[in-house]
Order: C-alpha cells, then sequence, then structure tokens
C-alpha cells in the first residue's frame, strides 16, 4: 500500500512513468529495454528550452510602490541563462547514461550474472566488497566517468538539476515485445557527499533516496541494522545494478578532502562502481576536488574517463559575458531604467568577476540599494553604486574577489574554491562562439514568440469575456486592460482556462465597483436638484408635495401670480 501511494505521488510529480518503447535512430540502442524506455536524443532547442529562465517583470510591477518592488526584484534569483557549457554537459551526459546501458541489457544473461555474483558476495565476508573486481572481472562495462569542476557559484549544481528531470527519474516496465518484463528502473539518482566526508553516511544517503523514490525500507535494513560500513558499500552496489541506475551523480565531491580515512576508499569504490560494476558516474566539486586525484592515475583516469568539464568564470570580453549581462539588466524593477552603458559594464564585471551567483546578487543588493535611497530619488544605477553595493553588502566574499581581480596566486591558493588549477597552469578560456551566436539568436526569437502568444492569449481573453455579455458597465479597453494584468502576471505556459477564470473575476468585481459609482452618482445628483429634495421632504413629513412647495414659494395661485 505504502509503495502504492509513492508511485502514485511519483506520477504527479513526472519523476514516474510506464515504460513505452521506441526505436534509436542508432542501432546500438536498439534491443535493450532500458534505453528504448528513454526520451529521443535531446536537440539544442530541447535544452535551450530547459535553461532559458527569465523571471517575468511587467511594466505594472515597475510602477508599484517601493516596499512591493523590493519584493519583486528578488525575481531575478531565478534568472538562468542559457551558456555554450550547458549543451556540453547535456551531450556529456546523454550519452553517459545510454551508453552505460549497453553491456546492462537487462534481456542479456550477463545483467542478471552479475546481480547474482554481488548477492553471493553479500553473502561472504566483510570484505567481499574489496573482491568485486576480481569476481566480475570477466563480463564488461560500457560506463564512464564525469567530472564537472568549477569554482562555487559558477552554476554546477542548477545545471545538472535541471538537466536530470528532462529524463523520467523511474521507469516502471511491465512487457517487452509481447513477452512479461516486470523492472523497475532508476534513470538517474542524485546525492551530495556528506560534509564530513564520510563513506558510511553516503551509503545512507543513497538508501533513504532510493527509498524516498520507491516507497522501500532500505535504509533501516541496511543502514540502521547493518552498520559495517563495507556490508553497505555491498547493499549500496548491488541495489545500483539490480535497480538498473543510470548514472549516479555525487555533488560537493570536495568535502571527502574532510575524510582522511574514508577519501581513498570511496574514490575506489567509484571507480569499482563505473569499471566493474557498470554504474556511469558524476563527481561534481569545486576547484579543490581537483586535490583528490593528484595522487593517483586510475582514480583520475576513471574519474574523469568522458572527459572532465572545467566550469571557469566567463571572461570579461567573451560574448557569453555581454549576452549574460544584457539580458539580467532587462529584470530592473526601479522607477528610472538605467541605461546599461560601458562604463557600468566596467563597473559590473570589476565587482562580479563573472562569477553568475555573485553577479545576479550583485544585480539585486545594487536595486536594493537604491530603492530606498533618498538621495537617488530617481533610482539610478551607478558604477558608484555598484562598488559600495559590493564592499558593503558583499563584504565577505571581498578578499577572495580581490584574489581573483588581482591575479594573486599567493592569495587565491587560500580560497581553493575559486581557483581553477592549483598548478597555476593556464587554462584555455576558448568558448565555441558559434554555439553562443545559435543561443543568443535562438534567444530573442523564443522572446518574440512569447510577447506575440502573449498579445494572443490577450485578444482572446479578451474577446472571450465581453462575448459573455454580463458586463454592462464595462467597456472593451476595461475587459483588455484586465485581461493584460492577468496573462502578465502568470508565466506564458500556464493553463489558458486558468487566465480566463480569473479575468473573469476580476470583471465582475469592476463592473459591481463601476455600478455602485455610478448609483452613488445618480444619487448626488438628486441631491443636488433642490425640486426633488423638497419632495422627498414632504414624503418624509407625510405632507403632500404640492402643498409643502406652495409654502417654500415655489408655487403660486393663478389669481396673485397675473392679476
Amino acid at each position: 500500500m505504502r509503495n502504492l501511494e509513492k508511485i502514485n505521488d511519483l506520477v504527479l510529480k513526472g519523476t514516474f512513468k510506464t515504460a513505452t518503447y521506441e526505436q534509436k535512430v542508432l542501432s546500438e540502442y536498439n534491443n535493450n529495454p532500458f534505453i528504448e524506455a528513454l526520451p529521443s536524443i535531446f536537440n539544442e532547442d530541447d535544452v535551450l528550452e530547459r535553461f532559458m529562465v527569465t523571471p517575468r517583470i511587467s511594466e505594472t510591477d515597475k510602477k508599484s510602490e517601493s516596499n512591493i518592488r523590493y519584493h519583486i526584484l528578488k525575481r531575478a534569483r531565478n534568472f538562468i541563462q542559457p551558456l555554450p557549457i550547458h549543451f556540453e554537459v547535456e551531450r556529456r551526459l546523454s550519452t553517459l547514461i545510454r551508453r552505460g546501458y549497453l553491456a546492462r541489457n537487462p534481456l542479456d544473461k550477463t545483467f542478471l550474472e552479475r546481480i547474482r555474483v554481488l548477492h553471493e558476495l553479500r553473502e561472504e565476508q566483510e570484505l567481499a566488497h574489496k573482491h568485486i573486481e576480481d569476481r566480475l572481472n570477466y563480463i564488461r562495462s560500457t560506463a564512464d566517468s564525469l567530472s564537472i569542476i568549477g569554482i562555487s557559484g559558477i552554476g554546477k549544481t542548477t545545471a545538472i538539476e535541471r538537466l536530470l528531470p528532462m529524463y523520467p527519474q523511474v521507469i516502471k516496465h511491465e512487457t517487452y515485445a509481447g513477452q512479461p518484463f516486470n523492472r523497475t528502473q532508476i534513470v538517474w539518482l542524485k546525492i551530495d557527499c556528506p560534509y564530513d566526508g564520510s563513506l558510511s553516511t553516503l551509503c545512507k544517503s543513497f538508501f533513504k533516496a532510493i527509498d524516498d523514490l520507491l516507497g522501500t525500507r532500505y535504509l533501516e535494513k541496511y543502514g540502521y541494522l547493518n552498520r559495517v560500513t563495507s556490508t553497505m558499500l555491498l547493499h549500496m552496489t548491488s541495489l545500483a545494478a539490480m535497480f538498473g541506475i543510470g548514472v549516479l551523480v555525487i555533488d560537493e565531491i570536495q568535502h571527502l578532502l574532510h575524510s582522511k580515512n574514508d577519501q581513498e576508499e570511496m574514490l575506489n569504490f567509484f571507480v569499482t562502481l563505473s569499471n566493474t560494476v557498470g554504474i556511469p558516474t558524476v563527481l561534481i566539486g569545486t576547484s579543490k576536488a581537483q586535490q583528490l586525484f593528484k595522487g593517483n592515475f586510475r582514480q583520475a583516469r576513471r574519474a574523469s574517463s568522458d572527459g572532465a568539464v572545467i566550469w571557469d568564470r566567463m571572461a570579461e570580453e567573451s560574448e557569453e559575458w555581454e549576452f549574460f549581462l544584457e539580458t539580467l539588466w532587462k529584470l530592473q524593477c526601479l522607477k528610472t531604467p538605467t541605461t546599461l552603458t560601458n562604463e557600468l559594464k566596467v563597473a559590473f564585471y570589476r565587482e562580479c568577476q563573472g562569477i553568475t551567483a555573485v553577479a545576479i546578487n550583485l544585480f539585486i543588493l545594487a536595486q536594493e540599494r537604491v530603492l530606498f535611497d533618498e538621495g537617488n530619488p530617481e533610482e539610478i544605477l551607478t558604477p558608484r553604486v555598484l562598488k559600495k553595493t559590493a564592499e558593503e553588502d558583499m563584504q565577505t566574499l571581498q578578499p577572495m574577489l580581490n584574489a581573483i581581480r588581482n591575479n594573486n596566486l599567493a592569495d587565491m591558493m587560500k580560497y581553493e574554491d575559486i581557483m581553477i588549477n592549483l598548478d597555476e597552469v593556464m587554462l584555455n578560456h576558448k568558448r565555441d562562439t558559434e554555439i553562443s551566436g545559435r543561443i543568443k539568436e535562438a534567444f530573442k526569437e523564443r522572446q518574440n514568440t512569447i510577447d506575440l502568444k502573449r498579445k494572443d492569449i490577450i485578444e482572446s481573453l479578451s474577446i472571450e469575456v465581453a462575448a459573455l455579455g454580463i458586463f454592462e458597465h464595462l467597456s472593451s479597453q476595461d475587459i483588455k486592460t484586465l485581461s493584460t494584468k492577468v496573462v502578465e502576471t502568470y508565466p506564458i505556459d500556464v493553463d489558458v482556462s486558468k487566465l480566463k477564470s480569473e479575468v473573469i473575476q476580476k470583471a465582475i468585481k469592476l463592473n459591481e465597483d463601476k455600478n455602485s459609482h455610478k448609483e452613488t452618482a445618480k444619487l448626488k445628483n438628486i441631491e443636488t436638484l433642490p425640486l426633488l429634495k423638497l419632495r422627498n421632504q414632504s414624503l418624509n413629513k407625510k405632507v403632500h408635495p404640492y402643498d409643502h412647495l406652495k409654502d417654500r414659494g415655489y408655487i403660486k395661485t393663478p389669481i396673485e401670480e397675473f392679476y
């Protein structure tokens, strides 16, 4: 019952799907249920769609009060700009998952043979996990490993967390080619390396991640009842093989440096998992993680058998930085939009040094500063404002940013998270300008498409709501204004029926308000007419209006008037 409820939750979240199979373009990917159940290989437009996150800040938002805009400008935290490196990581991940399944075809007898050997090892002595490689060396592996190394705040984790959900996390197989095929496939699993670098804690994190997905109780069974780390490693390896994990992502791998005892064993375990058991691994870490592979050629080779993605900060003169800053700058929520001059570009880069997270924070904090600055009533962003914001609101980052800014290797050694190459070897900062150019054009094209689509929705809503014919006090322009406000509040992919419902509700309220205003105005007009006022007074006093008006001199007898 618990498992069924968990599966229902996964279906609702879109992480679980029942397997449907399709023939792939590449022949080596066919006749393998684990690969045929995956989506088709993604193209650049798919990746662009996934990474293009530009928060909506409307003209109405920009005219709001300062205290409201203070909240609105925080939307920029969600900003993600597609960059050439995102396409590179997606390509690596795409091949990593599919090629990892080539030697783990569940229809092949070696798939069950691998699981059988791992089960036997679990029944043996405590150090059996060290013999996995010897026992499985006759079964080939097509799994590779990928390392993603970059400075803190550059967007490594954000990128991988947006790429992984492009694949269903859990696939339930029932039949294949007309034959019963009951198997649960976990396409990807991401866990964080424990802060203390503990191998046993990593195993428990793995069991918990499986339990959270499938509603199982492996953490209780293998993590708490079995406290021996070597035994937990065997169970972890066996589960990874049994559920056909497509890729295991380990984030914050630099935490291994905190554990001198488990460091070597954990790295060897990752190598074994990929090289022998056939599970592809992605190791993500800051620059200091490179120290882990310095002394061991085997580990270094296996940790980057599919190459290492070195994720450096954006260079000041690069096209990607120019595009990133121009797009970010459009998310201003100030009284007076500040034009992005060359002077501002230089000042902005100086204070953030091309680091994505720092750049976005600087942009938000600088706006916060001018929002309530009485000395800057027009809310203008200037190089001086950027500098003051960096010095006062981002004070803790200044030692690190100064080290980067001055290229001071001695100081940079103190902050290894910001260094890319600890051996002082200069990196090649070449970027794929062709891809970058295509991204820029595609981004502009998509923005135009979104704007046109939004206008179409507004027009359609306005016509549909007006056609209801129940808003006698509203003009067509009133309804269009309401529709525009509602549409601009939501993302472009929101259900139109939801938008229509909200427009109708707002139209009903506005119609009632206008009606009450007219009634009030009518009453005021009545009160301003003396004769009508006197009539009302006479009725209240139960006196005939004729007599009341005559007493007040409004009516005279004909004889007195004319004779």
